[in-house]
């Protein structure tokens, strides 16, 4: 699974990870089916932010606190609910080995 594949440290948005799952514009059905992970998932799932950076899951929210803590927990700087694309977004063709 392509989440699988983003590393630590890193970001990617949901349309981003639906155009290298072979999804084309499938943004929203991305979002969708994280929404639906079992518990206890070890897929990366915080790791996936919207295009412009900001976190779309609520900050006062469970799953949003999470997000936050996992995010920085990874070297992520989040600010004002955002992270820089530009500096901690995935890029495959430069990560890959």
């Amino acid at each position: 699974m392509t989440l699988a594949q983003v590393p630590a440290g890193k970001v990617v948005s949901y349309g981003q990870l639906a155009e290298l799952a072979g999804l084309g514009r499938a943004a929203r059905w991305v979002g969708r089916c994280l929404s639906q992970l079992p518990p206890g998932t070890t897929l990366p799932w915080h790791r996936v932010i919207a295009a412009s950076g900001r976190l779309s899951l609520p900050a006062g929210s469970v799953s949003g606190a999470e997000q936050r803590a996992r995010l920085r927990t990874e070297g992520v700087l989040v600010l004002n609910d955002r992270v820089d694309i530009r500096r901690h977004g995935w890029r495959p063709m430069e990560h890959s080995g």
